[in-house]
């Protein structure tokens, strides 16, 4: 970022600063603990306190109300966090221009439907009966299934797959390698042998999804696996055929969800989460990295551990496991009494 006085940021970001630190200069922009002299940061959560209280920053982002003398200079803004992306954001280096167009080595299928302004890059391969809406991004070495439906303003990175009939919104991500539409996982023991069951649905993706590199969603076995509006996925995520992602939730990284699961709106599923078949994660629940999900979630709960039990009860038995030595001892102790 260019080198700016604090009275220039306060304006910028709506917030506020001590009349005799405006003229001071900020040169660059670092987190907390990062932070060196001329460096902004910035302080939105309690959790960051002591190092806070440590910063070699020049100045710092709090909220409104935040009283604590602190040896950075102090600038009030209204949200902390969001102020610092957006002063980011506003000096960063301009996005990379995708000029639309098809590159002569993209091989595409001559009743293929593209939209205006569509930029299909070296490599890529797009099916007989594809539709991609304007202003879509496919780059390098993607390929598109038969009969597939891609949106607008969609970015469809490199090495993707997305195999056929699936069904993308607008404004989807796909990030580096991620598979869309592959085979589920089915299959019948019969006659000593494991029989392949013909996996028939499609995955329909909702607008501004986004979807991590290297992640992976299975085709329902019949019907839909669905990812609902606004989900953000990590990278390395399995999901299985016939599950339902609701609107808005988070799936961090490593987590494995099995076949015709449920999760509702809003949920968050940590890293390496696993979770079981045929169950549902109501609205807003949280489970916590490493969790297993072996049945139904009630929504807003809170889980812990494998398997996974509501917070409350995975704290009291903690507690309980830590003092069975203890409780041991006295047994042993009794024991000896009696004898």
């Amino acid at each position: 970022m260019p080198s700016l006085t604090l009275r220039e940021i306060a304006e910028r970001l709506g917030g506020w600063v001590a009349p005799e630190n405006q003229e001071t200069l900020i040169t660059s922009a670092a987190s907390l603990t990062d932070a060196d002299e001329g460096d902004l940061s910035f302080y939105g959560n309690p959790k960051y306190l002591k190092a806070l209280r440590k910063s070699r920053a020049t100045a710092v982002l709090v909220p409104h109300g935040f009283g604590e003398e602190i040896p950075a200079i102090r600038v009030w803004v209204d949200n902390p966090m969001e102020a610092f992306t957006r002063l980011l954001l506003e000096f960063a280096p301009k996005p990379i221009a995708f000029p639309p167009g098809v590159d002569p080595g993209a091989r595409v299928a001559a009743d293929a439907q593209i939209g205006e302004g569509v930029r299909i890059e070296a490599g890529v391969v797009i099916e007989p009966g594809v539709r991609i809406g304007s202003g879509t991004v496919i780059q390098a070495n993607t390929y598109i299934g038969h009969q597939t439906t891609i949106g607008a303003q969609c970015f469809i990175q490199s090495n993707v797959t997305i195999r056929d009939r699936c069904q993308i919104g607008d404004r989807v991500i796909l990030q580096p390698g991620v598979v869309i539409g592959s085979d589920g996982f089915g299959y019948e023991f019969r006659d000593g042998r494991q029989i392949k069951i013909p996996q028939t649905g499609i995955v329909q993706i909702d607008s501004d999804v986004e979807i991590g590199a290297n992640s992976t969603v299975d085709r329902a076995r019949f019907g839909r696996t669905w990812i609902q509006e606004g989900v953000k996925i990590d990278n390395l995520v399995q999901i299985a055929h016939n599950v339902i992602i609701g609107k808005h939730s988070i799936i961090c990284a490593h987590v494995g969800i099995s076949g015709s699961v449920r999760v509702g709106s809003h949920v968050t599923l940590a890293g390496k989460v696993g979770v079981n078949g045929h169950i549902e994660i109501g609205d807003g629940a949280i489970v916590t990295a490493m969790a297993g999900i072996t049945k139904s979630v009630p929504p807003k709960e809170i889980l812990v551990g494998l398997p996974a039990k509501p917070m409350r009860e995975y704290k009291e038995n903690y507690v309980l496991l830590h003092n069975i030595r203890k409780l041991y001892d006295r047994v042993k102790a009794l024991e000896a009494k009696q004898e």
